[in-house]
């Protein structure tokens, strides 16, 4: 990614103010005054582990292999990535006590706590709504292959299944 020059960044700015209200809020967020920033921190939030790691920390300081442990699936180097970006981010501190063996405790941050609250929110909607998802999903699929079955006998195919 380029870095926007100032004429850029007044532009954007000029037309946010134009825009004003008629503007989602979240496009607004994503063409802001850090865009990048922000579009990376969604990334890292939404992650295949990151709100996993924030959820286990919760008020406990926790070890690494205690981590790995709460985790299922998750290999030490990334468990390692994860820990070192939530680190630099402001949203865990690490811990190291000077003792034999090295112990290292991983501990969230008052920054942190505030993402695990909006993260217990986002993972409650996920289980409420986990099934009704997967029913959608089974019904696309359906008609998904059902396009990809007349497809290989030669049929006519629409374009877009039909959404109903």
């Amino acid at each position: 990614m380029t870095d926007l020059s100032q004429r850029e960044l007044t532009l954007i700015s000029a037309m946010n103010d134009r825009i004003g209200d008629t503007m989602p809020a979240m496009a607004r967020l994503c063409t802001g005054e850090s865009p990048d920033l922000f579009r990376s921190l969604l990334s890292r939030i939404g992650d295949k582990w990151t709100l996993l790691v924030i959820g286990i920390l919760g008020t406990d300081r926790r070890r690494f292999t205690e981590i790995a442990e709460l985790i299922p699936g998750i290999s030490r180097r990334m468990l390692t990535v994860t820990l070192r970006a939530l680190e630099r981010d402001g949203l865990i501190t690490r811990t190291v006590y000077a003792e034999v063996p090295p112990r290292v405790e991983y501990e969230l941050t008052d920054l942190g706590r505030s993402l695990q609250a909006l993260a217990l929110s986002l993972a409650e909607w996920v289980s409420d709504n986990q099934h009704q998802i997967s029913d959608h999903r089974r019904r696309f699929d359906d008609v998904a292959q059902g396009i990809s079955d007349e497809a290989e006998r030669g049929q006519s195919v629409p374009v877009r299944p039909n959404r109903s």
